[in-house]
């Protein structure tokens, strides 16, 4: 016997079906639904769209995680990501319609908007909990702040650049 498609069953029925040892869903019982997933916003969905307003941006972040992987689904996007220390290398490319983009798991990414259309994409992960680091929001925004002097030593900025940057997060 060919088996087509083989729909898993959580409780074992009594007209149960066996195939390859695993119970499953009688054939003749099988509908539309068991076909079916319900959307994306769900606990443990590793799955998120995405909606880009003309010349919009998700800024740089990082994945502290999980890999990410990006479907354009309209518009095209510009997106980049900046490999690890000592290199810092930028790597960027122009997304289109179709086209599908890996985030290396814990690399400074972003994508933005190269229209003057809405862009969509739908980005997945290889972990239900990716966790995110929108890394201009962790310096300039932490809490309690990070101190002025640090920051002015790592960005090499003056004091007041630095506190305009924090009192905007």
């Amino acid at each position: 016997m060919v088996v087509l498609f083989k729909i898993s069953v959580w409780q074992t029925p009594n007209n149960q079906v066996l195939v390859n040892g695993a119970s499953c869903k009688d054939p003749k019982q099988v509908q539309a639904g068991d076909f079916l997933f319900t959307g994306l916003h769900l606990p443990g969905n590793t799955s998120n769209p995405a909606d880009y307003a003309p010349w919009g941006i998700n800024p740089p972040h990082t994945h502290p995680r999980a890999s990410e992987i990006l479907t354009v689904l309209e518009g095209t996007l510009e997106v980049g990501f900046v490999t690890s220390n000592p290199d810092n290398r930028l790597i960027t490319k122009v997304l289109n319609k179709g086209d599908v983009f890996v985030f290396p798991v814990g690399l400074i990414h972003f994508q933005r908007n190269t229209g003057n259309g809405y862009a969509v994409a739908i980005a997945a992960f290889n972990s239900q909990n990716p966790g995110v680091i929108t890394i201009a929001n962790a310096v300039f925004g932490s809490k309690p702040d990070i101190s002025i002097d640090i920051l002015t030593k790592a960005f090499q900025a003056d004091k007041n650049v630095i506190s305009q940057f924090q009192a905007k997060f």
